[in-house]
Protein backbone atom coordinates (compact mmCIF):
# COMPACT_ATOMS: atom_id res chain seq x y z
CA UNK A 1 0.00 0.00 0.00
CA UNK A 2 1.22 3.22 -0.90
CA UNK A 3 0.79 5.60 2.16
CA UNK A 4 2.59 8.34 0.48
CA UNK A 5 -0.10 9.01 -1.95
CA UNK A 6 -2.63 11.15 -0.15
CA UNK A 7 -6.16 11.32 0.37
CA UNK A 8 -8.16 13.85 -1.97
CA UNK A 9 -11.10 13.68 -0.57
CA UNK A 10 -10.70 12.55 3.20
CA UNK A 11 -9.25 15.76 4.84
CA UNK A 12 -5.69 15.89 6.29
CA UNK A 13 -3.20 18.59 7.17
CA UNK A 14 -0.30 19.27 4.62
CA UNK A 15 1.95 17.98 7.63
CA UNK A 16 1.99 17.16 11.41
CA UNK A 17 -0.42 14.90 13.42
CA UNK A 18 -4.34 14.80 13.53
CA UNK A 19 -6.71 13.27 15.56
CA UNK A 20 -10.26 13.75 16.78
CA UNK A 21 -11.88 16.24 14.79
CA UNK A 22 -13.26 19.41 16.89
CA UNK A 23 -15.87 22.38 16.82
CA UNK A 24 -17.74 21.17 13.73
CA UNK A 25 -19.77 23.83 12.66
CA UNK A 26 -21.54 26.18 9.63
CA UNK A 27 -20.43 29.41 10.10
CA UNK A 28 -20.11 32.64 7.80
CA UNK A 29 -20.71 29.76 4.27
CA UNK A 30 -18.35 27.66 4.92
CA UNK A 31 -18.15 24.21 6.60
CA UNK A 32 -15.66 24.28 9.14
CA UNK A 33 -13.70 21.51 10.66
CA UNK A 34 -10.98 21.79 14.08
CA UNK A 35 -9.02 18.83 14.94
CA UNK A 36 -6.45 17.60 17.27
CA UNK A 37 -3.33 18.65 16.28
CA UNK A 38 0.42 18.49 16.64
CA UNK A 39 1.54 21.14 14.31
CA UNK A 40 5.33 19.88 14.23
CA UNK A 41 5.43 16.31 14.97
CA UNK A 42 4.12 13.47 12.95
CA UNK A 43 3.16 11.72 16.42
CA UNK A 44 1.54 12.06 19.33
CA UNK A 45 3.38 12.80 22.66
CA UNK A 46 6.12 15.66 21.70
CA UNK A 47 3.97 18.55 21.74
CA UNK A 48 0.86 19.90 23.83
CA UNK A 49 -2.00 19.77 21.70
CA UNK A 50 -3.73 22.40 19.31
CA UNK A 51 -6.41 22.75 17.03
CA UNK A 52 -6.16 22.57 13.69
CA UNK A 53 -8.30 24.11 11.13
CA UNK A 54 -10.02 23.92 7.85
CA UNK A 55 -13.06 24.76 6.03
CA UNK A 56 -14.72 23.52 3.08
CA UNK A 57 -17.85 25.04 0.77
CA UNK A 58 -18.84 20.84 -0.83
CA UNK A 59 -16.56 18.81 1.44
CA UNK A 60 -15.12 17.92 -1.78
CA UNK A 61 -12.41 21.07 -1.78
CA UNK A 62 -10.98 21.97 1.55
CA UNK A 63 -8.75 25.14 2.58
CA UNK A 64 -6.06 24.19 5.46
CA UNK A 65 -6.58 27.68 7.30
CA UNK A 66 -4.01 28.75 10.24
CA UNK A 67 -3.96 27.16 13.60
CA UNK A 68 -6.85 28.21 15.14
CA UNK A 69 -5.73 27.08 19.68
CA UNK A 70 -2.44 27.63 20.71
CA UNK A 71 -1.61 26.11 24.27
CA UNK A 72 -0.13 29.50 25.24
CA UNK A 73 -2.35 29.84 28.63
CA UNK A 74 -1.26 28.35 32.04
CA UNK A 75 -4.94 26.83 32.22
CA UNK A 76 -4.31 24.70 29.10
CA UNK A 77 -0.26 24.96 28.89
CA UNK A 78 -0.73 20.76 28.78
CA UNK A 79 -2.96 21.16 25.46
CA UNK A 80 -5.98 22.20 23.92
CA UNK A 81 -8.08 19.23 23.80
CA UNK A 82 -11.12 18.14 21.97
CA UNK A 83 -14.36 19.98 22.31
CA UNK A 84 -17.08 21.47 20.23
CA UNK A 85 -18.29 25.24 18.91
CA UNK A 86 -21.60 27.16 18.55
CA UNK A 87 -22.64 30.49 17.01
CA UNK A 88 -24.52 33.02 19.11
CA UNK A 89 -25.09 36.90 17.49
CA UNK A 90 -22.52 36.21 14.52
CA UNK A 91 -19.94 35.13 16.54
CA UNK A 92 -18.12 31.92 16.66
CA UNK A 93 -17.49 30.24 20.09
CA UNK A 94 -15.02 27.13 20.58
CA UNK A 95 -15.17 25.23 23.66
CA UNK A 96 -12.38 22.52 24.32
CA UNK A 97 -10.97 20.64 27.11
CA UNK A 98 -8.18 23.21 28.45
CA UNK A 99 -5.49 20.77 30.30
CA UNK A 100 -3.14 22.55 32.69
CA UNK A 101 -0.22 20.16 33.28
CA UNK A 102 0.58 17.57 35.10
CA UNK A 103 -3.55 16.82 34.08
CA UNK A 104 -5.96 19.21 35.71
CA UNK A 105 -8.97 19.00 33.08
CA UNK A 106 -11.11 22.12 32.65
CA UNK A 107 -13.13 24.08 30.17
CA UNK A 108 -11.99 27.40 28.70
CA UNK A 109 -14.00 29.36 25.49
CA UNK A 110 -12.69 31.26 22.68
CA UNK A 111 -14.37 33.34 19.81
CA UNK A 112 -14.22 34.46 16.91
CA UNK A 113 -15.99 37.08 14.57
CA UNK A 114 -14.12 36.31 10.94
CA UNK A 115 -13.85 32.77 11.90
CA UNK A 116 -10.08 32.30 11.72
CA UNK A 117 -8.61 34.56 14.48
CA UNK A 118 -9.69 33.35 18.32
CA UNK A 119 -9.16 35.16 21.39
CA UNK A 120 -9.87 33.01 24.35
CA UNK A 121 -12.08 34.23 26.95
CA UNK A 122 -10.52 36.46 29.69
CA UNK A 123 -12.02 34.38 32.61
CA UNK A 124 -11.07 30.81 31.36
CA UNK A 125 -11.56 28.32 32.61
CA UNK A 126 -15.55 28.40 32.40
CA UNK A 127 -16.13 24.91 34.54
CA UNK A 128 -12.91 24.48 36.77
CA UNK A 129 -13.60 21.09 38.48
CA UNK A 130 -15.79 17.63 38.23
CA UNK A 131 -18.26 17.32 40.32
CA UNK A 132 -18.12 13.83 42.74
CA UNK A 133 -20.19 11.53 39.99
CA UNK A 134 -17.77 12.47 37.92
CA UNK A 135 -13.79 11.97 37.74
CA UNK A 136 -10.28 12.90 36.56
CA UNK A 137 -11.36 12.05 32.85
CA UNK A 138 -13.46 15.19 32.65
CA UNK A 139 -13.72 16.78 29.07
CA UNK A 140 -14.87 17.08 25.48
CA UNK A 141 -17.52 19.66 26.66
CA UNK A 142 -20.18 19.82 23.74
CA UNK A 143 -22.45 22.49 23.64
CA UNK A 144 -25.95 22.93 21.91
CA UNK A 145 -28.96 25.17 21.95
CA UNK A 146 -32.84 24.25 23.07
CA UNK A 147 -35.38 26.20 23.48
CA UNK A 148 -34.13 29.41 26.27
CA UNK A 149 -30.49 27.77 27.21
CA UNK A 150 -27.46 26.29 26.37
CA UNK A 151 -26.34 22.73 27.49
CA UNK A 152 -22.95 21.28 27.91
CA UNK A 153 -22.82 17.87 27.91
CA UNK A 154 -19.08 16.23 30.03
CA UNK A 155 -17.43 13.10 29.07
CA UNK A 156 -15.69 11.51 32.24
CA UNK A 157 -15.63 8.32 34.19
CA UNK A 158 -15.74 7.61 37.82
CA UNK A 159 -13.93 5.15 38.89
CA UNK A 160 -15.19 3.88 42.46
CA UNK A 161 -18.39 3.04 40.62
CA UNK A 162 -16.75 1.67 37.19
CA UNK A 163 -19.34 4.04 35.21
CA UNK A 164 -18.55 5.85 32.28
CA UNK A 165 -21.03 9.43 32.28
CA UNK A 166 -22.09 11.98 30.33
CA UNK A 167 -22.93 15.05 33.07
CA UNK A 168 -25.38 18.26 31.83
CA UNK A 169 -24.74 21.79 32.62
CA UNK A 170 -26.69 24.57 31.31
CA UNK A 171 -26.19 28.32 30.90
CA UNK A 172 -27.85 30.87 29.29
CA UNK A 173 -24.80 33.03 27.76
CA UNK A 174 -22.14 30.40 27.24
CA UNK A 175 -19.52 31.53 29.97
CA UNK A 176 -21.79 30.74 33.84
CA UNK A 177 -22.43 26.96 33.89
CA UNK A 178 -24.60 25.53 36.23
CA UNK A 179 -23.92 21.84 36.82
CA UNK A 180 -27.71 19.71 36.84
CA UNK A 181 -26.24 16.09 37.12
CA UNK A 182 -25.84 12.90 35.40
CA UNK A 183 -27.34 13.09 32.29
CA UNK A 184 -26.55 8.86 31.22
CA UNK A 185 -24.54 6.61 32.04
CA UNK A 186 -22.58 3.17 30.80
CA UNK A 187 -21.60 0.44 33.64
CA UNK A 188 -18.52 -1.66 33.59
CA UNK A 189 -16.25 1.44 31.79
CA UNK A 190 -13.55 3.55 32.70
CA UNK A 191 -15.15 6.46 30.79
CA UNK A 192 -17.09 8.10 27.65
CA UNK A 193 -15.12 10.51 25.30
CA UNK A 194 -16.09 13.04 22.42
CA UNK A 195 -19.92 13.01 23.02
CA UNK A 196 -22.19 15.34 20.64
CA UNK A 197 -25.88 16.62 21.69
CA UNK A 198 -28.68 18.43 19.86
CA UNK A 199 -32.02 18.16 19.25
CA UNK A 200 -33.55 16.15 16.47
CA UNK A 201 -36.73 15.65 14.50
CA UNK A 202 -40.16 14.33 16.28
CA UNK A 203 -39.06 16.13 19.88
CA UNK A 204 -36.15 13.63 20.07
CA UNK A 205 -32.82 14.17 20.56
CA UNK A 206 -29.38 12.97 19.33
CA UNK A 207 -26.89 11.88 21.51
CA UNK A 208 -23.36 10.35 20.43
CA UNK A 209 -20.58 9.08 22.61
CA UNK A 210 -17.68 7.27 22.51
CA UNK A 211 -17.64 4.69 25.17
CA UNK A 212 -14.46 2.57 26.44
CA UNK A 213 -15.67 -0.02 28.66
CA UNK A 214 -13.30 -1.90 31.31
CA UNK A 215 -12.41 -5.22 28.93
CA UNK A 216 -13.61 -4.71 25.72
CA UNK A 217 -12.56 -2.54 22.60
CA UNK A 218 -13.93 0.91 22.70
CA UNK A 219 -17.40 1.43 20.47
CA UNK A 220 -19.20 4.77 19.15
CA UNK A 221 -22.53 4.74 20.24
CA UNK A 222 -25.75 7.06 18.63
CA UNK A 223 -28.75 7.57 20.25
CA UNK A 224 -32.12 8.85 19.83
CA UNK A 225 -34.15 9.91 22.83
CA UNK A 226 -36.25 12.14 25.29
CA UNK A 227 -34.56 14.50 26.75
CA UNK A 228 -36.05 15.82 30.31
CA UNK A 229 -35.39 17.74 33.33
CA UNK A 230 -31.46 16.91 32.52
CA UNK A 231 -32.15 13.22 32.31
CA UNK A 232 -31.53 11.64 28.43
CA UNK A 233 -33.45 8.37 27.89
CA UNK A 234 -32.61 6.35 24.95
CA UNK A 235 -35.06 4.94 22.41
CA UNK A 236 -32.56 4.25 19.70
CA UNK A 237 -29.17 2.76 19.57
CA UNK A 238 -26.88 1.87 16.79
CA UNK A 239 -23.04 1.39 16.82
CA UNK A 240 -23.38 2.68 12.97
CA UNK A 241 -20.00 2.40 12.64
CA UNK A 242 -17.76 -0.52 13.84
CA UNK A 243 -15.10 -0.22 11.28
CA UNK A 244 -11.80 -0.98 13.02
CA UNK A 245 -10.08 2.47 12.10
CA UNK A 246 -12.48 5.16 12.92
CA UNK A 247 -12.70 6.78 16.20
CA UNK A 248 -13.66 9.81 17.97
CA UNK A 249 -16.98 10.77 16.10
CA UNK A 250 -18.57 13.99 15.80
CA UNK A 251 -21.96 15.39 14.94
CA UNK A 252 -22.99 18.69 14.39
CA UNK A 253 -26.18 20.00 12.94
CA UNK A 254 -26.06 22.19 9.93
CA UNK A 255 -27.89 25.04 8.07
CA UNK A 256 -29.82 23.02 5.99
CA UNK A 257 -31.28 20.25 9.33
CA UNK A 258 -28.22 17.70 8.52
CA UNK A 259 -26.82 15.92 11.36
CA UNK A 260 -23.33 15.19 9.97
CA UNK A 261 -20.75 12.85 11.64
CA UNK A 262 -17.67 13.28 10.69
CA UNK A 263 -14.64 10.56 12.48
CA UNK A 264 -11.14 10.65 12.73
CA UNK A 265 -9.37 7.97 10.75
CA UNK A 266 -7.32 5.62 11.88
CA UNK A 267 -6.64 5.74 15.58
CA UNK A 268 -4.10 5.65 18.04
CA UNK A 269 -2.95 2.38 17.27
CA UNK A 270 -1.18 3.67 14.38
CA UNK A 271 0.84 6.15 15.24
CA UNK A 272 3.93 6.01 13.55
CA UNK A 273 3.17 3.43 11.28
CA UNK A 274 4.41 5.40 8.46
CA UNK A 275 7.36 8.00 8.03
CA UNK A 276 4.42 10.83 7.71
CA UNK A 277 0.96 10.53 10.18
CA UNK A 278 -1.54 8.36 7.66
CA UNK A 279 -4.33 9.86 9.67
CA UNK A 280 -7.50 11.86 8.14
CA UNK A 281 -10.87 12.48 8.76
CA UNK A 282 -13.36 10.61 7.35
CA UNK A 283 -15.97 11.66 5.00
CA UNK A 284 -19.34 13.77 6.46
CA UNK A 285 -22.15 10.95 6.59
CA UNK A 286 -25.66 12.00 7.50
CA UNK A 287 -27.01 10.50 10.45
CA UNK A 288 -30.69 9.39 10.09
CA UNK A 289 -33.34 7.72 11.38
CA UNK A 290 -35.81 5.85 9.72
CA UNK A 291 -38.61 3.11 10.71
CA UNK A 292 -36.77 3.20 13.98
CA UNK A 293 -33.39 1.76 12.86
CA UNK A 294 -30.40 4.59 12.70
CA UNK A 295 -28.30 4.68 9.52
CA UNK A 296 -25.39 6.89 8.48
CA UNK A 297 -24.95 7.67 4.46
CA UNK A 298 -22.33 9.92 2.91
CA UNK A 299 -23.59 13.45 2.12
CA UNK A 300 -25.33 14.34 -1.22
CA UNK A 301 -22.22 16.39 -1.57
CA UNK A 302 -20.02 13.33 -1.80
CA UNK A 303 -22.50 10.83 -2.67
CA UNK A 304 -21.21 10.41 -6.19
CA UNK A 305 -17.77 8.98 -4.89
CA UNK A 306 -20.01 5.91 -4.10
CA UNK A 307 -19.11 2.74 -6.26
CA UNK A 308 -20.62 -0.60 -6.41
CA UNK A 309 -17.10 -2.41 -5.95
CA UNK A 310 -13.59 -1.81 -5.62
CA UNK A 311 -10.25 -4.24 -5.72
CA UNK A 312 -9.73 -3.86 -2.01
CA UNK A 313 -13.04 -5.72 -1.42
CA UNK A 314 -13.82 -8.90 -2.05
CA UNK A 315 -17.39 -10.67 -2.20
CA UNK A 316 -17.80 -13.82 -0.27
CA UNK A 317 -20.87 -16.19 0.06
CA UNK A 318 -21.77 -14.86 3.02
CA UNK A 319 -20.22 -11.28 3.21
CA UNK A 320 -17.10 -9.94 2.06
CA UNK A 321 -13.53 -9.32 3.26
CA UNK A 322 -11.27 -6.54 2.90
CA UNK A 323 -7.12 -7.41 3.16
CA UNK A 324 -5.17 -4.68 5.24
CA UNK A 325 -1.47 -4.52 4.43
CA UNK A 326 0.26 -6.49 8.05
CA UNK A 327 -2.67 -6.33 9.85
CA UNK A 328 -5.38 -8.94 9.92
CA UNK A 329 -8.38 -8.95 7.63
CA UNK A 330 -11.84 -7.13 7.68
CA UNK A 331 -14.49 -9.71 7.61
CA UNK A 332 -18.01 -9.14 7.31
CA UNK A 333 -20.53 -11.47 7.50
CA UNK A 334 -24.13 -10.78 7.12
CA UNK A 335 -27.19 -10.17 4.69
CA UNK A 336 -26.46 -7.59 2.00
CA UNK A 337 -28.68 -5.89 -0.05
CA UNK A 338 -27.32 -3.26 -0.72
CA UNK A 339 -23.14 -2.53 -1.01
CA UNK A 340 -21.31 1.29 -1.83
CA UNK A 341 -17.59 1.90 -1.36
CA UNK A 342 -15.85 5.02 -0.60
CA UNK A 343 -12.17 4.57 -1.76
CA UNK A 344 -10.14 7.24 -1.43
CA UNK A 345 -5.93 6.40 -2.00
CA UNK A 346 -5.25 4.18 1.62
CA UNK A 347 -8.78 4.72 3.02
CA UNK A 348 -11.66 2.87 2.42
CA UNK A 349 -15.25 3.45 3.62
CA UNK A 350 -18.11 1.02 3.01
CA UNK A 351 -21.28 1.19 3.27
CA UNK A 352 -23.93 -1.37 3.79
CA UNK A 353 -28.18 -1.56 3.21
CA UNK A 354 -27.92 2.26 3.24
CA UNK A 355 -25.76 2.71 5.66
CA UNK A 356 -27.25 0.44 8.79
CA UNK A 357 -23.95 -0.61 9.12
CA UNK A 358 -20.49 1.14 8.16
CA UNK A 359 -17.05 0.06 8.10
CA UNK A 360 -14.14 2.82 7.69
CA UNK A 361 -11.03 0.83 7.07
CA UNK A 362 -7.81 1.89 6.40
CA UNK A 363 -5.49 -0.58 3.71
Amino acid sequence: MNYSQRPIYHYKPKKGWINDPNGLVYFQGYYHIFYQHLPDFEAPGKQSMHWGHARTKDFLVWEELPVALYPDKEYDDGGCWSGTAAVKDGVLYLFYASVRKPDTQTVSVAYSEDGINFKKYEKNPVITHYPPEGGPDFRDPAVCFDGDKYYCVMATGNPDDRAARLLIYKSENLFDWEYSGVMCEWGECRFAECPSFMPAKDNMFLLTASVCPLNENHYFSVMYGKFSEGRFVSEFISQVDKGPDQYAGQVFHDHLGRNILISWIPGWQYAGYYDTDVGCMSVPKEILLKDGKISAYPVEEVRHLLKDEDPCLKRTRDGFIVERANRDPLIYKGDIYELKILRDSYVAEIFINGGQEVYTVLL
